[in-house]
């Protein structure tokens, strides 16, 4: 099984690649919005500081919502798909490791910006670091539910629409542990408790996410 993780983790990465306009969509979309946020809202340094964590939160799952639904299109649409379905690979693995992929190529180049969109809003230090291993935590978790909105809606007429109805309610406690990390952190109530129930969030997802993409995609293409 592991042949076949690095296989289809390799074959995804070489893929985008060749259409590189598609990973630097959601990264630009994120640069956009944080950057649009000190404009509007004004160079108040402690403002600025106080919503910069929900601001990027809210941005990095915007993106997620925005790039998630070609997670399978393609594969649907040259016929790779079916031909996982008749693989004698687990699919969930197969599932698995184009979540990963996908996450290398979107949701880690985030979380390396996010120090330099942190010096946006005038966050100190320890600040940006906790954002940026919140971030590390939550957006494997954006990806593996939003691989699971992208299998149900494969082939609808506005998926895109029905994956943020889908995914939407399942992000929120990520928005409000992540953006809230800093929050405890500045009234000294410390963040091991966020960062563990996004961890918990993480492991169920883990366990979960793949096994139901896997399915939704089986139902899919019957």
């Amino acid at each position: 099984m592991l042949n076949i993780f690095v296989s289809v983790v390799r074959r995804d990465l070489l893929l985008a690649w060749r259409r590189r306009s598609d990973v630097l969509t959601a990264l630009g979309f994120f640069l956009l919005v944080t950057s649009l946020f000190p404009l509007g809202v004004g160079p108040e340094p402690d403002q600025l500081s106080h919503i910069a964590a929900g601001v990027m939160w809210v941005a990095a799952l915007l993106a997620t919502l925005l790039s998630v639904q070609r997670l399978f299109e393609s594969d649907e649409a040259d016929g790779t798909l079916e031909q996982m379905l008749l693989s004698v690979e687990p699919l969930a693995v197969i599932v698995l490791a184009k979540v990963c992929a996908y996450w290398l190529l979107t949701g880690l180049p985030l979380v390396v910006i996010a120090p330099l969109i942190a010096l946006q809003f005038n966050l100190s230090p320890d600040e940006t670091l906790i954002v940026c291993v919140t971030l590390l935590i939550g957006t494997p978790t954006l990806s593996l539910l939003g691989a699971v909105g992208a299998s149900l809606t494969l082939g609808l007429r506005g998926g895109g629409a029905l994956i943020a109805l889908l995914v939407l309610p399942l992000y929120v406690p990520l928005l409000i542990f992540g953006a809230g990390a800093v929050d405890a952190w500045r009234a000294g109530l410390g963040v091991q408790s966020h960062l563990a129930l996004l961890g918990a969030c993480l492991l169920v997802a883990f366990a979960v996410c793949p096994m139901a993409s896997a399915a939704a995609l089986r139902i899919a293409q019957d």
